[in-house]
């Protein structure tokens, strides 16, 4: 099962890292192989926010819809998602931002298994480039959103 996790300091703070990654909807207009975004619903449960999102992932011949629910904490600056339906067995991946004396500390994992083995197998080969392309792509919106220093 593929599994990514990193830790990188980034010259922003901490909510605004939360608040670029909260943006699903956004995802088209900057993310690899994100064609579509959609919320389709959002619920307020006082200290979090639970919504449900679908995806459309795009890369070459594959094009694949898929369902999460994105559990947002905003006083503890991290975000949860797990996988509801779509081409996955399981998907679950994690954000935390913590303040530091230079910006932020971004710690990002994720963990996953495609129910098609052939398609598991595609992916294993790509999926450590794959996901830090994913998280040089939130890094280069940051930069377009809040310039080269803290904000």
């Amino acid at each position: 099962m593929p599994r990514h996790s990193e830790t990188r300091p980034l010259p922003y703070t901490a909510q605004q890292m939360y608040d670029l990654v909260a943006e699903v909807a956004s995802y088209p207009e900057f993310l690899p192989w994100c064609a579509a975004a959609r919320i389709n619903s959002r619920e307020d449960h006082g200290d979090h926010e639970v919504m449900t999102a679908d995806l459309v992932i795009s890369f070459k011949v594959f094009r694949e819809r898929f369902g999460s629910r994105v559990e947002l904490w905003p006083s503890e600056k991290r975000i949860v998602t797990e996988y509801l339906d779509g081409p996955f067995r399981y998907m679950k991946s994690n954000w935390h931002f913590t303040d530091t004396e230079e910006g932020c500390e971004v710690a990002f994992d994720v963990d996953f298994e495609f129910k098609n083995a052939i398609l598991q197998g595609i992916i294993g080969v790509v999926f450590n480039e794959a996901m830090h392309r994913i998280v040089r792509a939130f890094e280069a919106r940051a930069r377009k959103l809040y310039g080269t220093s803290q904000g």
